[in-house]
């Protein structure tokens, strides 16, 4: 497994270049797996699932992408984690479901370490906390699965500026919002949450975790 970290932002073309790649990589046996933190300058991501009207002021340029998903938002304070994984290594019987699952999993005992009550809601894509002002979306998911080899895959909101979520409807979900660990009082750096996810990653993805 190579855990590859990119200092600057990343421009998202070439992100995606590099995800193709590695992914056909994966599969044909010449590249090892690849967990890639990075940032992004500030843009929107359409997923599969993404509508027009969703897209409310495209103040940022847009990519399609081939993600599951709708609309999201990625910029610098975020950190994306790109998880190019041979689901055939990580699961007895490959199963992109418990593979969400498993990312939701990640994030959500990640959050814990930094005493963030994450949790999944219902019929929503995600990661929420409860706040005073309701529901909020701290983290994201949007995947794409090819020949059982996974790329995209999560970003955390560290401490953007949750402004630029308003140019869409985050995930087409307009009765909610956003949050950060900013935004809950918490100061983090890039390197200490990189250092959670790094060392909560077995323990979820080993062939032999089973989803509870």
């Amino acid at each position: 497994m190579e855990w590859k970290t990119s200092k600057e932002p990343v421009a998202y073309e070439e992100a995606l270049a590099f995800m193709e790649q590695r992914v056909a990589d994966i599969r044909s046996g010449t590249a090892e797996e690849c967990i890639w933190f990075l940032e992004h300058p500030p843009l929107y991501t359409a997923g599969t699932s993404a509508k027009a009207e969703d897209l409310l002021a495209p103040r940022f340029p847009v990519y399609e992408t081939g993600r599951g998903g709708q609309y999201t938002y990625h910029g610098p304070g975020q950190r994306v984690a790109y998880v190019m994984l041979d689901l055939k290594k990580h699961q007895q019987e490959p199963d992109i479901k418990k593979y969400v699952w498993q990312l939701e999993e990640w994030i959500i005992r990640t959050l814990k370490s930094f005493d963030i009550d994450g949790r999944r809601i219902e019929g929503r894509v995600g990661i929420w906390v409860d706040t005073d002002a309701g529901e909020k979306k701290i983290a994201a998911i949007g995947v794409r699965v090819r020949h059982w080899v996974t790329y995209h895959g999560i970003s955390i909101n560290v401490n953007p500026d949750l402004s630029h979520f308003n140019g869409i409807v985050p995930c087409g979900i307009s009765d909610a919002g956003v949050t950060s660990f900013e935004d809950l009082g918490k100061k983090v750096e890039m390197a200490e949450l990189d250092d959670v996810l790094e060392g909560k990653f077995e323990a979820i993805f080993s062939s032999s975790a089973e989803k509870p």
